[in-house]
């Protein structure tokens, strides 16, 4: 029998979510380019498309996005439409997406 592939965890450890923290807010001066630099991180590191389930419907998240406030959103489609849901209220799929781990660190910064 051949071994099972190792599954991803869903959360890393709050000292892991740290220390992506730093890594993603380390030349940021204020709350504006400390978002930017977890944007510039998900844009790296996310592994897009996925798919995940909003109200109980199927969709395909494509990207992230920056609004003009400082917000990061997540880029979602079905089918024709697009809608930007704050990554604040994305579920996230089981097992997350590669790169799942810069969402969690964003959400505990945020705070």
């Amino acid at each position: 029998m051949a071994p099972r592939p190792k599954k991803r965890t869903a959360r890393p450890s709050p000292t892991e979510l740290d220390r992506l923290i730093e890594e993603a807010t380390v030349d940021a001066y204020n709350e504006s380019e400390q978002a930017s630099g977890f944007y510039s991180m998900m844009e790296e590191y996310l592994a897009v498309p996925f798919t995940t389930e909003v109200l109980g419907v199927a969709v395909t998240v494509v990207g992230v996005a920056l609004t003009e406030d400082d917000r990061i959103a997540a880029v979602c489609r079905r089918g024709k439409a697009r809608q930007w849901i704050s990554l604040l209220d994305l579920p996230l799929p089981e097992p997350p997406p590669k790169g799942a781990e810069w969402i969690h660190a964003f959400r505990r910064w945020v705070g």
